[in-house]
């Protein structure tokens, strides 16, 4: 920690009124200063070497990239960054990653602008964040079996209306296998027909549209 004590903060998204509240929310805070802010991955890790904050507040979703992959970016030159990441999702799988990956906290923003100043503090302090509603979301599917990477690709076909056929094409693989894919895919998320099984995967962030 600095010697005057404010934490330094920094504020990835690529939604202006996101900045300007997080801003205004900021720097009303005694003991914080934003010192930078970016709207896209790549402009991220850039700030991020140039300011080096205390704490860095992730968006899931940028224009560039995933904001997990740009913190790990962030993260594979600064170790010790602490990072928190702000999303409208509350998708299992993404969350998941976002923690294996190294993310301190992981908050809502639908969350009061109270809870993000004391989870700024936590995490500042050295401490992880992860709200309960999300704590709740990931022990359901703790012990889910998690696709396949070649499962996923499947899926992500489905999810653009590709059939069996164009799948097997794409994918290079006979439309026997596809069809294999596809009884896992539903098996393992518990989905009775494609759409259902699409709908499940976007809502638990395993594929975006």
């Amino acid at each position: 920690m600095k010697e005057d004590k404010i934490i330094s903060v920094f504020s990835v998204d690529d939604h202006p009124l996101m900045h300007e509240g997080i801003a205004a929310l900021i720097n009303n805070q005694p003991d914080m200063a934003l010192v930078a802010e970016a709207s896209d991955g790549r402009d991220a890790l850039r700030q991020f070497r140039e300011h080096q904050p205390d704490v860095t507040l992730m968006d899931l979703r940028l224009p560039d990239m995933s904001g997990i992959d740009a913190m790990i970016s962030i993260l594979k030159e600064f170790p010790a960054a602490r990072v928190i990441i702000l999303t409208m999702f509350e998708g299992d799988v993404e969350i998941q990653r976002a923690l294996k990956a190294g993310a301190r906290g992981y908050l809502l923003k639908t969350m009061p602008p109270t809870e993000l100043v004391k989870v700024i503090r936590r995490v500042h302090a050295g401490k992880k964040h992860i709200p309960p509603e999300i704590a709740a979301n990931l022990a359901e599917h703790f012990d889910n079996d998690a696709l396949t990477a070649r499962e996923i690709e499947v899926l992500a076909q489905i999810a653009e209306g590709n059939r069996n056929r164009d799948i097997a094409e794409l994918l290079f693989i006979s439309e026997e296998t596809v069809k294999v894919h596809i009884k896992h895919i539903m098996d393992k998320l518990g989905a009775s027909d494609r759409t259902q099984a699409v709908a499940i995967a976007i809502r638990r962030g395993i594929i975006q549209l």
